[in-house]
Order: structure tokens, then C-alpha cells, then sequence
């Protein structure tokens, strides 16, 4: 499992990252930095190096190691409604896709922050090949964890969105083979924050999925489904800071859409 270290990674520059400088990784990844092409042939097809972790202390000079991610990335935006007669498609915006942690810190670093968005707005991180609409193959059997920061101007929420995209990428909201999570998606708007957490089911098996102990397959009993998203709702959970008495609502994406203005009913709540 990937893991994005927040406490060694969250320290932003002094100055915004131009996205064109995003390193790029070394063609032998076996070989050492500042090696003469003599060194780098005779080490070519050998195991000296196998070893030895690469990092990018390796070489001060040339910032050119990647650390990959397991799932490649996409950041979408949903920029506000000029008026009633707006289009979604054409308000939702694909920003940029990416599968390191260093492009993931060269694009957050030059977005601007949640707490600076418009009313309306939205930013959505979701496995590449995912569109963050209910409407989406991958999304339309799903739903969604969420809280509502009703205090705006006591919310965190730069920090909060970060730490949830960073808990997204690294693969620590659900276990190996888990299969549920497919983006998070943060809210700006005139009353509250809202941080949501998509899932690819509401814990009932998808028509097509196999039979496999897999997210909707006929392998994956009932109990073993709920037991699945409750603890990706506590981790969730967790991730934002809540305390125990502050409650996290699980409802399926149908129920939301025949709801109209009104809330759905939540499913499960942790």
C-alpha cells in the first residue's frame, strides 16, 4: 500500500511550483546519480544496486526521482453558475491528471486554496477515467460519506481538503482489494464546507461485477460489504478530525437524485 506521509510532505515552498518544473523520472532507475556512462554500462544488467532505495537526497542537484502512486489521478473543478440556464458540463472543468507525488504537490501548489473559492464552486479528485458525476458507469451504483463544516470561519478546511486528498492518493481510507474508493470531492458554499467521500457501491452487489470477494461482486457477502464502507466512514472520519459526537452520513447517489432540495436519507452514520 502507497502511503503519502502528511507530516514530511505538507511543506509548501515559499513560492508557488511552476508546473512545467514537475521532475520527470531517470531513464535506469539502477543506476547512481552523477555515474560516467563507463560506471552506468558496467552496472547495466547487474544487481549492485537492486537493493538500495533511490531517493531524492541522492542528488541535490538533479531532483529527478519520482515516487509513483498506485492509481493515477485526475482534478476536476466546477467552477459557479452564471445564471439557471447553465449547463453541468459545461461548469465542470478537467484541471490536470497525475500519478506521483511530486506532480500531485507541483498541482497543489499552484491551485487556489478551498477557503479562497467562490460560493458554488468545487474541487473533485477522483481515479483517473472516473467523471464525478452520479451519472458515471463506476459512480451510478455508489455513494457517499460526508460532513458539513457549518462554521465556516472555524473550519480548517485548506488543511482538512489536504489531508483527505492526501489520505485518497496514498490508500489509506480502505484496505488492499477494498475497491470503494473512487474520489473525494470538496463543497464551497454560502452556508457551509462540505467534504464528501465517493464510493462504487452502497454495499449491494453491481449487476456484472463477478463473482469475486471484490466492491459489488456476488463474492462479497452483505455483512462483509457494510463492514467495508463503516470503516472507510471511520477512517473518513477520522481524517477530518471530528469528534464522537459529530456524525458522518452515509446515502446512496439515487436516493440523493429522487430527493430533489431535500436530503436523502442517510444509509449509515458513523
Amino acid at each position: 500500500m502507497a502511503t503519502v506521509d502528511t507530516a514530511s510532505t505538507a511543506v509548501k515552498p515559499s513560492s508557488p511550483v511552476p508546473l512545467d518544473t514537475i521532475p520527470i523520472s531517470p531513464a535506469e532507475e539502477n543506476t547512481k546519480p552523477n555515474m560516467s556512462e563507463d560506471e552506468i554500462k558496467a552496472t547495466n544488467g547487474s544487481t549492485k544496486f537492486e537493493d538500495e532505495l533511490v531517493t531524492v537526497f541522492h542528488d541535490q542537484q538533479n531532483f529527478n526521482v519520482k515516487h509513483p502512486l498506485m492509481n493515477e489521478w485526475t482534478l476536476w473543478f466546477t467552477k459557479p453558475p452564471s445564471g439557471k440556464g447553465d449547463n453541468w458540463n459545461d461548469l465542470l472543468k478537467e484541471v490536470v491528471t497525475f500519478d506521483s507525488v511530486e506532480e500531485f504537490w507541483g498541482v497543489y501548489n499552484n491551485i487556489t486554496p478551498t477557503s479562497e473559492l467562490a460560493l458554488k464552486s468545487d474541487y473533485h479528485l477522483f481515479k483517473k477515467g472516473v467523471r464525478p458525476e452520479w451519472e458515471d458507469p463506476q459512480n451510478k451504483h455508489g455513494g457517499k460519506w460526508s460532513y458539513q463544516f457549518k462554521d465556516k470561519r472555524s473550519a480548517p478546511i485548506d488543511e482538512l481538503w489536504l489531508h483527505v486528498m492526501l489520505a485518497a492518493i496514498g490508500e489509506t481510507l480502505e484496505n488492499d482489494n477494498d475497491g470503494e474508493v473512487m474520489g473525494v470531492v470538496v463543497n464551497v458554499r454560502k452556508g457551509f464546507y462540505r467534504i464528501g467521500l465517493w464510493t462504487k457501491t452502497t454495499g449491494k452487489v453491481i449487476p456484472g461485477s463477478g463473482d469475486g470477494d471484490v466492491a459489488g461482486g456476488k463474492g462479497r457477502s452483505a455483512d462483509k460489504s457494510k463492514e467495508v464502507l463503516m470503516g472507510l466512514g471511520q477512517k473518513f472520519k477520522e481524517v477530518l478530525k471530528l469528534k464522537d459526537a459529530e456524525v458522518v452520513e452515509f446515502s446512496g447517489h439515487t436516493e440523493s437524485a429522487h430527493s430533489g432540495s431535500t436530503r436523502a436519507k442517510a444509509k449509515f452514520t458513523v
